[in-house]
C-alpha cells in the first residue's frame, strides 16, 4: 500500500487543544468524562479521532464545537483555540459566528440534523441568509453552485425537495454542502459514514478529500471503522475511556502500533478473506424462497403504473446452521426480502417456506402460530425494544404468549442473559441501562428465546464499533453451534459478510446478480457490480490482524491513502 507523504509541521494551526477536561456539571469530584485531551489540527490536515463506543470521541467534538448538553455535561479545565480564538471563553453570540466561518460538523445521522418540514434547498440558504447580506437570488445561485461541487445529479429538483425524498448518500450530501457554504476552516466529521453502503461511503470520503484539497480545510473524522481510517487519515489518535492513549502518523500507526489497546482496535477490523464454508447439519432446507417478487405501488382505483419493483424473482434455500448473507448498495432490495421473509410486509408474488410450512400467502391470523419458527434482529436495538419494559417483560413476552408459563419463562430468560454474556441480575434493568452492544445482545436473546429454525440479522452490526461487531458475530456463530438455527444476514459490510457467511446473495436494484459460497463469490466475483462493491470496501488493502498492507490483484484506482 503506498501512503501520502504529506508534511504540515510549515502549515498554520487551525485548531488547539490543551488539557482539557470535561465533566458532569456542578460534579467536580465526579470521574471526569474527558481527562486532559492534547490536540493539534493544521491547515489541510485529516486528523481522525478513533476509539470505541463511550471513549469520548464525539464528546471532544462536541465541546470544540460549543454544543454540549447544558445541565449534564461542562468544561472544567483546560484551552480550546481556534485560530487564535479561545472558544471556552467565547460567549454564545461568538460561538454562533464562528460555528458558521471558522468551524463547522456533519453529523452521522443526517435525517435527525436536517428540518423534515423544510426543502433542503431552503436549508443550505439559511446559513447564508443567517451570516451573509448576499441578496436571494446570488443565494439561491450560490446554494445550487455548492449543491453541484458535491456532485448532486439534478440540482433544480433536488433544491426543491425534502429530506425524505432522498437517499442517504444524498441526505449526506445536503449536510455537507451546509457545512461547507462558508469555506469553514475546520469541518468535523462525526461517523459520517457509518450507516452508508461501501459504494456511497467511498463517493463520500472522496468528496470531503475533494473539498478539502479545493479549499484547504482541516479536518477532525471522528469514526470508529479503521478501514476508514486506512483510507483518509494523515494523523491518528486513538481515545480509551476519555484519555488519548496514542497519536501517530497513518503510516506509523498501521504499522507498528504501541499500545495494546491499539492493536486490539487493530485486530478487530475484520478482513475480505472469506470463511470456510460449514457443512449443513441435515439435507432438508430449513427455508426455501421461490420466485419473490414484491412490487410497492402499482395500479390502482385513480391511477394505472406499474409500480416500484423492489425485488424480482429472489430464489434461495437456507439449511439448518448455515448463513446466507444478502450483500448490496441502499435501495438493492436487501431487507425488502428480509421483510417479505418476515411477513412484515406481504410479497407481491412468489413462495416463502419455512420448517415445512408456505407462509407467503397465508392470512394473518392463519400466520400467528408459526411466527415463533422465524425472528428478526433489527439494526437499532433501541428502537426495537420497548423503552417501558424490564428486560424480564421483553425477553418472556414471546415464550408466554406461546403458552410458557411464567415462572419457566423467567427462569428461561436468567439463561438467556448468560447465553449472550450479561449478567441475571440485569434482568430488571431498563435498555436505556445498556450500551448499545449490551442492548443488540438483548435483542438477540430475545429472539434466541422463540427458539426459531430461521434468524433473520438486518444490518444487526452495522452501527457497532469493531471490537463489539466482533464480539456480537462471535455470539451469533455461538448460537447457530448450539441450536443449529439457519440464518440469513443483510448487510451493507462486505468485510462483515465474508466473516460469517458460508453464501451470499448480492442484488442490485432489486435483482439477484450473484450468488454462490462465500469464498467463490467474494474472492472471484463474477459480476462487474460484485467487483465494484469490493473495490469500494474502505481499508481492503489492509491486513490490519497482522499490521501489513496486502497485495491486490485489481488496487482501486487512485486509492492511495
Amino acid at each position: 500500500m503506498e501512503f501520502k507523504s504529506r508534511d504540515f509541521s510549515q502549515a498554520g494551526r487551525v485548531l488547539k487543544i490543551r488539557k482539557l477536561k470535561v465533566g458532569l456539571t456542578g460534579r467536580p469530584d465526579a470521574e471526569p468524562v474527558l481527562d486532559g485531551i492534547d490536540l493539534d489540527i493544521r491547515a489541510g490536515e485529516t486528523h481522525c479521532l478513533v476509539g470505541e463506543s463511550g471513549s469520548g470521541k464525539s464528546v471532544t467534538s462536541l465541546a470544540v464545537m460549543g454544543l454540549l448538553p447544558k445541565d449534564a455535561l461542562e468544561v472544567q479545565g483546560g484551552l480550546i483555540a481556534l485560530e487564535g480564538v479561545e472558544i471556552t471563553a467565547a460567549s454564545a453570540s461568538q460561538m454562533r459566528e464562528l460555528r458558521a466561518r471558522k468551524i463547522a460538523m456533519i453529523f452521522q445521522e443526517p435525517m435527525t440534523a436536517l428540518n423534515p418540514v423544510l426543502r433542503v434547498g431552503e436549508q443550505i440558504e439559511e446559513v447564508l441568509n443567517m451570516h451573509t447580506d448576499l441578496s436571494q437570488a446570488e443565494t439561491k445561485k450560490r446554494t445550487l453552485d455548492m449543491m453541484e461541487q458535491v456532485h448532486l445529479p439534478d440540482v433544480q429538483r433536488i433544491y426543491q425537495a425534502f429530506p425524505h425524498q432522498l437517499s442517504g448518500g444524498q441526505r449526506q450530501r445536503i449536510m455537507i454542502a451546509m457545512a461547507l457554504i462558508l469555506d469553514p476552516d475546520l469541518l468535523i466529521a462525526d461517523e459520517p459514514t457509518t450507516a452508508l453502503d461501501v459504494t456511497t461511503q467511498l463517493q463520500i470520503l472522496k468528496l470531503i478529500s475533494e473539498m478539502q484539497e479545493r479549499q484547504g480545510t482541516a479536518v477532525l473524522f471522528i469514526t470508529h471503522d479503521m478501514g476508514v481510517v486506512a483510507e483518509i487519515a494523515d494523523t491518528v489518535s486513538v481515545m480509551q475511556h476519555g484519555r488519548i492513549v496514542e497519536r501517530a502518523p497513518i503510516r506509523d500507526l498501521l504499522t507498528d502500533p504501541q499500545e495494546d489497546y491499539t492493536k486490539k482496535l487493530l485486530r478487530a477490523v475484520p478482513n475480505l478473506a472469506p470463511r470456510a464454508a460449514r457443512a449443513a447439519t441435515t439435507a432438508q432446507e430449513v427455508i426455501s424462497v421461490q420466485g419473490l417478487d414484491m412490487t410497492y405501488g402499482g395500479s390502482g382505483f385513480f391511477r394505472k403504473s406499474e409500480g416500484v419493483k423492489a425485488a424480482q424473482d429472489v430464489n434461495f434455500t437456507i439449511r439448518p446452521g448455515q448463513t446466507l448473507g444478502i450483500v448490496g448498495e441502499s435501495g438493492s432490495g436487501k431487507s425488502t426480502v428480509a421483510r417479505c421473509i418476515m411477513r412484515l410486509i406481504d410479497p407481491t408474488e412468489g413462495k416463502v417456506t419455512v420448517a415445512g410450512t408456505e407462509i407467503a400467502q397465508l392470512g394473518r391470523r392463519q400466520l400467528q402460530p408459526h411466527r415463533k419458527h422465524f425472528q428478526i434482529v433489527f439494526q437499532d436495538p433501541y428502537r426495537s425494544l420497548n423503552p417501558r419494559w424490564t428486560v424480564a417483560r421483553s425477553l418472556c413476552e414471546g415464550p408466554i404468549n406461546f403458552g410458557t408459563p411464567k415462572d419457566e419463562a423467567m427462569a428461561k430468560a436468567a439463561e438467556l442473559m448468560e447465553l449472550v454474556d450479561l449478567p441475571r441480575d440485569a434482568l430488571d434493568r431498563y435498555p436505556h441501562q445498556f450500551s448499545g452492544g449490551q442492548r443488540q445482545r438483548i435483542a438477540i436473546a430475545r429472539a434466541v428465546a422463540m427458539k426459531p429454525d430461521v434468524l433473520v440479522a438486518d444490518e444487526a452490526v452495522s452501527a457497532l464499533d469493531v471490537s463489539v461487531q466482533a464480539q456480537v458475530l462471535d455470539l451469533l456463530d455461538d448460537i447457530q453451534e448450539r441450536f443449529g438455527v439457519a440464518m440469513l444476514f443483510i448487510t451493507h459490510d462486505l468485510r462483515v459478510a465474508a466473516q460469517i457467511c458460508d453464501e451470499v446473495l448480492v442484488m442490485q436494484k432489486g435483482l439477484v446478480v450473484e450468488h454462490g459460497p462465500a469464498a467463490q463469490v467474494l474472492a472471484d466475483p463474477r459480476h462487474d457490480y460484485t467487483r465494484n462493491l469490493i473495490e469500494a470496501a474502505p481499508g481492503r488493502q489492509w491486513d490490519f490482524a497482522n499490521f501489513r498492507a496486502l497485495e491486490l490483484a485489481h488496487p482501486r484506482q487512485g486509492a492511495t491513502t
